[in-house]
């Protein structure tokens, strides 16, 4: 525990603090000797980065139990791997920076819901980086980012119904297989950025009251 605490830039009074806050998992107990890894080491700097943003030790703590209920990454880029998205690895640091004041527990909690956020050890996987910078620049401008997963989550929806439908077309009149699907798969994309666009351009042209 010393050279653990030495190692961290703390007293070994604030490592058994941590851990008995539970902002630490605890050590491997081998006998009576309890065994600290540089997962633990991991955390503690992860505490340090986070306290120095402004969070509070109960915030850190409320953080921490979300991250540890969220999807192994594996299992969660395992049920659908992407194939045109690049994931994005973070440490819990780099997403407060990417969203000051706005990685809250319950925010946290719905993008590990929604599949956004996965969690491999002590770092955070993104699912998209396009996604991710989109979701930054929306609460740059501000928009809380609680407005922006619920507006992700319609949005999600919405593309479900989408690719459902391409799909459907594609299997009842040209008899499509896997393999033409994916061939296909841009003229889909094509068509949905071009009805966006032209839904976009209507909207503008009926001003903010709709009018």
């Amino acid at each position: 525990m010393e050279e653990l605490a030495a190692k961290a830039g703390i007293t070994v009074r604030t490592l058994r603090f941590y851990r008995e806050r539970g902002l630490i998992p605890p050590p491997r107990r081998q006998g009576r000797i309890a065994w600290y890894d540089e997962r633990h080491l991991a955390r503690l700097h992860t505490i340090a980065a986070l306290l120095e943003r402004g969070h509070t030790l109960s915030g850190i703590a409320d953080l921490t139990a979300a991250f540890e209920s969220g999807r192994d990454a594996g299992e969660a880029l395992g049920l659908v791997e992407p194939t045109e998205e690049t994931p994005v690895r973070l440490t819990p640091e780099a997403l407060a920076d990417h969203f000051a004041g706005e990685v809250t527990p319950e925010n946290l909690a719905a993008a590990l819901d929604l599949g956004y956020l996965a969690v491999d050890g002590e770092e955070i996987v993104h699912i998209s980086r396009r996604l991710l910078d989109v979701s930054a620049a929306l609460v740059r401008e501000g928009i809380p980012l609680a407005a922006v997963l619920a507006a992700g989550r319609e949005v999600r929806a919405h593309a479900d119904a989408l690719a459902r439908l391409f799909v459907d077309l594609l299997h009842a009149h040209a008899h499509a297989s896997d393999q033409d699907l994916s061939r296909l798969r841009p003229l889909a994309k094509h068509v949905v950025e071009a009805e966006l666009s032209l839904a976009m351009d209507r909207r503008l042209a009926e001003g903010p009251d709709g009018s």
